[in-house]
């Protein structure tokens, strides 16, 4: 069997420690600072980030309180039409309770049969007339008043609207 031996010599400080040791300094420098400024230029883009961030969460809120404003505004329409046309249907159907009655009154007093046949034909052609003059209008009043409620959130979907296409 053979055994190596190994031989340990001097070392000596080249010239080349000092050299070796400044680059490795200049190398840390340098270092830190290009992550200094990596940093720097983070922050600079985290900060737009967030002020972007808090930007649209303004636009949201806005958008989102116009949207509240068109759905109270539509319902305060609604709630008024519908009052207004409660109002109207009454009114008519009062009248023609007013004019049942007239026509029962002219009824009991009427001296033939003839002329009572006469009378509740009239009556039922005039009732049917305004019945359907009637229906007519409260038909025109309804779609008159549910155009006027949808007329704040058609609004609110245009801006809606025009605030993606600008997104996109």
């Amino acid at each position: 069997m053979s055994t190596v031996k190994a031989k340990i010599t001097d070392v000596t400080p080249s010239a080349a420690v000092p050299q070796t040791i400044e680059a490795t300094v200049t190398n840390m420098k340098e270092g830190i600072a290009k992550a200094t400024a990596g940093f720097e230029a983070t922050q600079v883009k985290m900060k737009e980030g967030v002020e972007k961030a808090m930007k649209s969460a303004e636009e949201f809120v806005a958008f989102s309180q116009g949207n509240v404003e068109a759905i109270m505004k539509s319902g305060q329409i609604w709630a008024t039409g519908v009052q207004d046309l409660s109002k109207h249907i009454a009114a008519a159907a009062q009248a023609s309770m007013d004019e049942s009655m007239s026509a029962f009154k002219a009824l009991t007093s009427v001296k033939s049969l003839k002329d009572a046949f006469e009378l509740q034909s009239s009556f039922a052609r005039a009732a049917l007339e305004k019945t359907l003059a009637e229906s007519g209008k409260v038909t025109e009043a309804s779609m008159k008043l549910t155009e006027q409620a949808l007329a704040p959130i058609t609004a609110r979907v245009s801006v809606a609207v025009e605030k993606f296409a600008k997104a996109a």
